[in-house]
């Protein structure tokens, strides 16, 4: 079975604390509940869980749907950004199977990014190192308007923006992350190609604009 690798790469540094750390807490279960209902995602997809705020650790290693848990995520420390982009890829070299002239590996890893600050530390390095662990899709979230945007528009192609970081506007973008990732799924499952286009997910909600 070739895996769909999904992986949530959230901020939890201190200016995080409160309603929106709550709320990230509620969009990651309520993302895989909803998944659990979709059959091409529960037979492709496999979620890890990435936090960053001084450090970075990785809560949840690619887990299938079933056996899921949904991690404890606290708010605290500063926004060490390049060490979320190392660890990240440091974790895809690790978990997902690569594709040889013997065997067929997983899907490339879509990653979504959500930060809602701008980074304390060296980024690019990390960028770099991720960049040569050939993700698929990197979408980043700007959650409110303090979240720094040029950055985020070097990291990804794909750039979206939260006007709040409040907990309904983080619901919506979990829920379309869930609904990306099942998008994903079918179209992986009916063409055997990689997502690798924003056109080939569903439009995001009014809540979350994408960034040009």
């Amino acid at each position: 079975m070739r895996r769909l690798p999904v992986y949530l790469v959230l901020d939890n540094s201190g200016s995080m604390h409160g309603e929106a750390i709550e709320a990230v807490k509620n969009g990651v279960q309520v993302l895989v509940a909803t998944l659990r209902q979709d059959p091409y995602a529960l037979e492709t997809a496999f979620i890890s869980v990435i936090t960053f705020n001084t450090d970075a650790e990785q809560l949840v290693p690619l887990t299938d749907l079933v056996s899921f848990q949904p991690p404890d995520i606290r708010a605290q420390g500063i926004t060490s950004l390049g060490r979320a982009l190392t660890l990240t890829a440091e974790k895809i070299n690790d978990e997902v199977v690569k594709t040889t002239p013997d065997r067929r590996g997983d899907w490339k890893p879509i990653i979504f990014l959500m930060t809602d600050g701008s980074p304390t530390d060296e980024w690019r390095p990390g960028l770099e190192k991720l960049r040569k662990a050939k993700p698929g899709m990197i979408i980043s979230c700007a959650a409110g308007l303090n979240a720094d945007v040029s950055v985020l528009k070097e990291i990804s192609e794909v750039v979206v923006q939260l006007d709040t970081a409040d907990s309904n506007t983080i619901k919506k973008f979990f829920q379309w992350i869930s609904a990306s990732i099942s998008s994903s799924s079918q179209k992986i499952d009916l063409s055997k190609k990689d997502v690798s286009q924003l056109d080939e997910l569903p439009p995001p909600p009014p809540e979350i604009n994408i960034v040009t």
